[in-house]
Parts: structure tokens; C-alpha cells; sequence
């Protein structure tokens, strides 16, 4: 795979080692690419278990990716449902690095669940919609700025759940379609300005998320996390749940110069789960 050397990449949702977001920037880096670290540092009003990693973890990661990879890096405080800490983390990024080279969208949650949609909380549902599409919507148009002169890539994380509906989870399905439909529009968009746009869409990955669904699935049907986890795996074809790195190879993928022809797609990485024509 081609060298992300001198490259500048901006990872949202990136600041708890057992996320995608990490991964990904944990690949970024071990390619060359200079890293920043963005995440919500307040994790108040998360679910515990699936929540942001704290302002000292992302410090913390971001000095052991530039000690691991010789690259640099910075760690910034990010609620992508706040357009005025957005504009101010687009600017401190200009001032430390100038531009941005690769963006990943990464930064995602899911409030409210399980309900179905006609008892699904209003406040609970617009949340979710906000910080998975809108957050998308925001960070790009105040980091296009800082990729316009030279081109990129961005990588918006979509699901499987933005092509599949899940039971009980339609805020989290409807805002992951709706990533979809934002990246092809983006891909169409930039294009002139030799930005490419692509989206991933994960099925089962074993993060915080994935960890609480089956526990909280395990809780409603009145079973254990194991045997949910079992139960997921029989429906995937090759029979394993995926993890954050082979989730970060695609994204590596999509941010260097192999995919240079690539715009516009909504990349399945699901173990065969979802096959599409």
C-alpha cells in the first residue's frame, strides 16, 4: 500500500483504544501520516459503556502515536453537534498543521434504544441523527476549506445498518443511511477540487458498541452475551465478528493513492454478511 508520509489526517471519534476511530489512526500513523486526534473529551450524558474517550486519553494516545511512529500529532476536543467548537477546532488545526490531507468521520452514537419508532423518544432520536449525520455534515464543511488546495480523501463511517434496517434502532439505521446518501453527494461535489469521498459501512465489529448491544440484547431476550454473540456469528458468512483494524485497512485503503480512482462508493465490511449486486 502506498506511504501516507507528511500527510495530515483528522480522525473524529478517535479517542478510546477500543474504537474504530483509534484504529484507524493507529494505521494512519504506522503509514507516515501526521494524526489528529479528535474526540468528545466530556463523556457526560453517554452511555458508560459505549461513550467518548476523556480528553487525558486522547493526550495520551496522541503522544504514544508520535512516539511509536516519529509523525506528529495533536489531540483536539470535539462535539461534532456544536458548530462553534467545530469552526474552532477547523482553526487550531490551520494554525498547527495548515491543511488537511485525509478526513475520516468517524464520530457516531446511538441514543434511546431499543425502541421502536412509535415509541422512540423524540429528544433521544434527534441526538443520534445529529451527531451521526449532521456531526458528518459540519466537520466537512469547516475542514473542505483546509483541503482545497491540494486534494484528499475523506472517509465518512457509515454501517450495515444504513443499508439493512435493525429492529428497535431506526434513529442509528435512518442517520447511517443518511451518511451514505451525504457521501455520494459530497463525492459529486468535490470532485472539481480532487477530493475523493468514500463511505464504510462496518457490520459486527468488536467494539464498546458491539459489546453492549449483545449485553443488551442478551438482557431483553433473556439469554447471555455469549450466546448472542454465537447467534450473530451463524448469521455471518465467515463466521467471526471483525475488528477495528480490519476496519482501519479499508480506511487506509480509501485514504492513499490505490483507491485513486476510487469516489462515490459505500464499502461493505461486514464478513460477507450483506452481499450486494
Amino acid at each position: 500500500m502506498n506511504s501516507l508520509k507528511d500527510k495530515i489526517a483528522l480522525i473524529t471519534g478517535s479517542g478510546k483504544k477500543s474504537g474504530i476511530g483509534y484504529a484507524i489512526a493507529k494505521k494512519l500513523a504506522s503509514m507516515g501520516a501526521n494524526i489528529i486526534i479528535a474526540d468528545f473529551g466530556n463523556a457526560e450524558g453517554f452511555n458508560a459503556d459505549v461513550g467518548c474517550g476523556t480528553m487525558s486519553e486522547m493526550e495520551t494516545i496522541a503522544a504514544e502515536l508520535a512516539e511509536a511512529y516519529s509523525v506528529k500529532t495533536l489531540a483536539v476536543n470535539l462535539d461534532v453537534t456544536d458548530t462553534a467548537l467545530v469552526t474552532a477546532m477547523a482553526e487550531k488545526v490551520k494554525t498547527e498543521f495548515g491543511r488537511v490531507d485525509i478526513l475520516c468521520n468517524n464520530a457516531g452514537a446511538t441514543f434511546g434504544v431499543p425502541n421502536g419508532v412509535h415509541t422512540y423518544d423524540e429528544t433521544a432520536w434527534m441526538r443520534t441523527v445529529d451527531v451521526n449525520l449532521h456531526g458528518v455534515f459540519r466537520v466537512s464543511k469547516a475542514i473542505v476549506p483546509l483541503m482545497q488546495e491540494k486534494g484528499g480523501a475523506i472517509i465518512n463511517t457509515a454501517s450495515r445498518a444504513g443499508k439493512v434496517p435493525p429492529l428497535f434502532n431506526g434513529a442509528y439505521a435512518v442517520s447511517k443511511a443518511g451518511v451514505i446518501m451525504l457521501t455520494k453527494v459530497m463525492a459529486k461535489e468535490l470532485s472539481g477540487l480532487k477530493i475523493r469521498v468514500n463511505a464504510i459501512c462496518p457490520g459486527q465489529i468488536m467494539t464498546d458498541l458491539e459489546k453492549w448491544r449483545f449485553g443488551l440484547e442478551a438482557q431483553f431476550l433473556n439469554t447471555t452475551v455469549e450466546e448472542q454473540e454465537q447467534k450473530m456469528c451463524e448469521s455471518i458468512p465467515l463466521g467471526r465478528i471483525g475488528s477495528p483494524a480490519e476496519v482501519a485497512d479499508m480506511a487506509a485503503f480509501l485514504a492513499s493513492d490505490d483507491s485513486s480512482f476510487v469516489t462515490g462508493q459505500a464499502l461493505n465490511i461486514c464478513g460477507g454478511q450483506l452481499m450486494e449486486l
